[in-house]
């Protein structure tokens, strides 16, 4: 069984994203890591060919930063890094550059490959989801936050990148269909400097919108304001190992009154069904098999 890993990246330095953490993540798995780099204005480049030499592959990309309908340019680059894989791969593992995988999920993830390889019905893998916000230490815990996706596809050239590239489809946009797993993407893409947030922010409202709705709607501040949040829960587990020295380098105070509250009562409603009988209420971007 071959695997091999996947991801799109521009500005990582700029922008402070953990992609090295993100691809040291899922090495263990892959034997390859598949890398759409986009024109960047700093040192990602170079960043990305000191992982694993051995292992990773760079696709040079240029953003068609005109495509903002629903951010469709992050879709498009995680197209050219998948249609990049060579077809002897059987699985192809997805990761964002904000996002990692916890060691302790490595067994069940790689015996989930084994167990689904030679099943046609099986489009791909459904992991479970950790969105940590403004430190660390929180996690986001209203309806919100998607709870799944899908991050493992098989490797199928009529499987593709939807919308902004947060799951996939297939053939004339069909849902995949997926065997959900036991083990979680920990998402790090609202835990920066508040600094280095705010830039991002101004920046990735680009990919969407025009100049004159972000001068409306993007407030101009100096540093992110964590606080503006709905809800958040403490997070109790241990982070993925490549994340530590990132987490102890640390600069920057956030702290939260866990009785802060703004859940309506309808967003109760749909995290009380989601805890006590695992239904999920609302959009869902993929078919449970």
């Amino acid at each position: 069984m071959k695997v091999a890993g996947f991801t799109f990246i521009k500005n990582a330095i700029k922008y402070d994203y953990p992609i090295v953490e993100a691809i040291n993540s899922i090495i263990p798995i892959c034997h390859e890591v598949y890398v759409a780099l986009g024109n960047s204005d700093d040192e990602t480049e170079t960043l990305i060919r000191s992982i694993h030499p051995e292992k990773i592959k760079i696709i040079k990309t240029l953003w068609d930063e005109s495509l903002k309908e629903g951010g469709k340019v992050l879709a498009v680059e995680t197209n050219k890094a998948f249609k990049a894989i060579p077809s002897f791969y059987d699985w192809c593992f997805y990761i964002q550059g904000d996002e990692a995988v916890h060691e302790k999920y490595i067994p069940t993830i790689k015996q989930a490959l084994m167990d689904y390889k030679n099943n046609d019905k099986v489009d791909g893998l459904l992991f479970k989801y950790l969105h940590f916000y403004g430190s660390y230490d929180y996690i986001g815990n209203s309806s919100g936050w998607y709870n799944n996706e899908i991050r493992i596809v098989k490797n199928n050239k009529n499987i593709f990148s939807y919308k902004d590239a947060q799951g996939f489809r297939k053939n004339n946009n069909d849902k995949l269909n997926v065997k959900a797993i036991d083990a979680y993407i920990y998402h790090y893409g609202w835990v920066k400097d508040p600094k280095a947030m705010q830039r991002k922010q101004e920046e990735l409202n680009k990919l969407w919108h025009d100049q004159d709705w972000i001068d409306k709607n993007v407030v101009k501040a100096e540093a992110f304001d964590y606080s503006q949040i709905d809800s958040l829960a403490k997070f109790e587990g241990t982070h993925p190992k490549v994340m530590l020295k990132r987490i102890a380098s640390r600069n920057w105070h956030f702290d939260f009154d866990l009785k802060h509250n703004k859940i309506s009562f309808k967003e109760k409603l749909k995290q009380l069904a989601l805890n006590l009988f695992g239904w999920e209420i609302g959009y869902k971007n993929y078919r449970k098999i």
